[in-house]
């Protein structure tokens, strides 16, 4: 017999951004309904965030083995037990996976339906035996891997960040399709762990990066030995024996790349195939729901949070798109998603780390801005923890306004913080330059810049002043 629920609020997909708003909405005593067919904690807890920096922190350990004749100490080849490593992975996964549990959500309140949804009319979901009449809807149902139409891809076995940590093994030679943040990110980490690595891209790679910035980190991994192939194209992919042979071709001509297995992160897709959109007058695309900027869909009871909006695909987003719904939804007060303040960090070694307008964007909206860009060898911890280069970029607008911020370093992803909060509160590098930062650390380099950027002003102005004692006195 079908049960009709009416909760008023009724979230669809258990991920990052399903769960924020379902624990926030609980939070305030509000009957939530949360519809998740896969596993809880979605994909950045089992498949993506938490095992592939699991996987990295390990790799950066293996480097340091490495690396450490630097230092004064006995430099070695690490010795890496991948089975080990393959359970740590596991363990860290199993060490979080009961905050995103069934279990913590009921005891919070929340209805869980381990179901498949699917909406059959403007206001109403089919879930597990259930219509939900809620509301309002928020879909946060996630992304997948997208699978390039590459001739032979289906038929030969392939790795995407949903099966990469099932491997049990390290791989002896991973090709992989994509040099976006995952691939680039997957490639470094493979070869310090002992793998030999290819990447085969059809545009730049980290192309949604500045340049000037992302160079810090290819720069790093050919020296550790990944081969990259850019503006390459794949003409076709098959198996020979045990070796996957892609048959390649870029403005060099036409090769091959054989490898031991092949992962593929070619990019993301929207899951929203299912939810039987239509039905309920929900727009969309190829590339997500359609959704303004108050993450409302043509359908006003339903918002699009995280992936599902076909945005920026990070967990930072889905809690922060959590946040401006429930801001609306139990509070009655406007909220607009500001995709300026939000960083984007690469997990390499450099991290490469950004917040706000990039220097070209910055100057198609502005026209005149100034970029300042402090070398982070000139920082004395970097020169302590032999951080042999790296960058700090800023681009500055009117009267010193922070417009965007970029690092490349070791920790960028922390030292992006404080940009990040400058940018969202529309700060001056006067502001920077009037904080004290501790000594001896990398965050220094961003007061130096600061300072940099006042330096000639405060140079002209006395230059002014004597010239006008001049004038007086002559």
């Amino acid at each position: 017999m079908t049960k009709v629920l009416n909760p008023d609020i009724c979230v669809i997909g258990g991920g990052a951004a399903g769960l924020s708003v379902a624990a926030g909405a609980a939070a305030f005593g509000v009957p939530v309904v949360l519809v998740e067919r896969g596993l809880m904690g979605g994909d950045c807890l089992n498949h993506g965030c938490v095992p592939s920096k699991t996987l990295i922190a390990a790799a950066r350990h293996a480097q340091a083995i490495r690396m450490a004749g630097r230092f004064g100490l006995t430099a070695s080849e690490p010795v890496v037990d991948y089975a080990r490593l393959h359970a740590r992975i596991h363990d860290v996964i199993a060490g979080i996976a009961p905050h995103d549990s069934v279990e913590r959500f009921a005891a919070l309140g929340v209805d869980v339906l381990q179901s498949s949804g699917r909406f059959v009319d403007e206001n109403t979901l089919a879930a597990g035996g259930h219509l939900i009449r809620a509301r309002r809807f928020v879909i946060a149902t996630g992304s997948a891997p997208a699978i390039p139409p590459i001739p032979g891809l289906d038929k030969v076995p392939f790795l995407t960040n949903e099966t990469l940590f099932d491997l049990a093994r390290l791989p002896a030679h991973l090709v992989i399709i994509g040099a976006g943040p995952i691939g680039i990110e997957m490639a470094q980490a493979y070869r310090r762990l002992g793998a030999h690595v290819t990447v085969i891209e059809s545009r730049r790679a980290l192309a949604d990066a500045d340049p000037e910035l992302s160079a810090f980190a290819l720069a790093a991994l050919r020296d550790e030995g990944v081969v990259l192939h850019q503006a390459t194209t794949i003409g076709a992919i098959e198996q020979i024996g045990g070796r996957i042979v892609l048959r390649c071709e870029n403005a060099s001509g036409a090769f091959s790349v054989e490898g031991s297995d092949l992962l593929v992160a070619a990019g993301r897709r929207a899951n929203h195939a299912s939810l039987g959109l239509a039905a309920a007058g929900i727009d969309h695309d190829a590339n997500g729901i359609v959704v303004g900027p108050d993450l409302k869909t043509s359908n006003r009871r339903v918002h699009a949070i995280g992936d599902a909006a076909g945005g920026l695909q990070f967990t930072h987003v889905a809690s922060y798109h959590a946040r401006l719904v429930l801001q609306q939804v139990l509070f009655r007060l406007p909220a607009r998603e500001d995709r300026a303040i939000v960083p984007r960090v690469t997990y390499t070694d450099p991290e490469i780390a950004e917040v706000g307008l990039s220097e070209a964007e910055a100057r198609d909206k502005f026209g005149a801005v100034d970029v300042i860009r402090t070398d982070l060898t000139l920082n004395d911890r970097a020169r302590t923890d032999g951080v042999e280069a790296g960058l700090i970029k800023l681009v500055v607008g009117r009267r010193g306004r922070i417009l965007g911020a970029g690092i490349a370093a070791p920790g960028a992803g922390e030292l992006i913080s404080m940009w990040s909060l400058a940018v969202a509160n529309r700060m001056t590098l006067k502001q920077v330059r009037g904080y004290v930062a501790p000594y001896p650390t990398l965050s220094e380099i961003g007061k130096q810049a600061a300072i940099s950027y006042y330096a000639p002003l405060a140079k002209n102005a006395v230059v002014r002043s004597v010239i006008r004692a001049l004038r007086v006195f002559g």
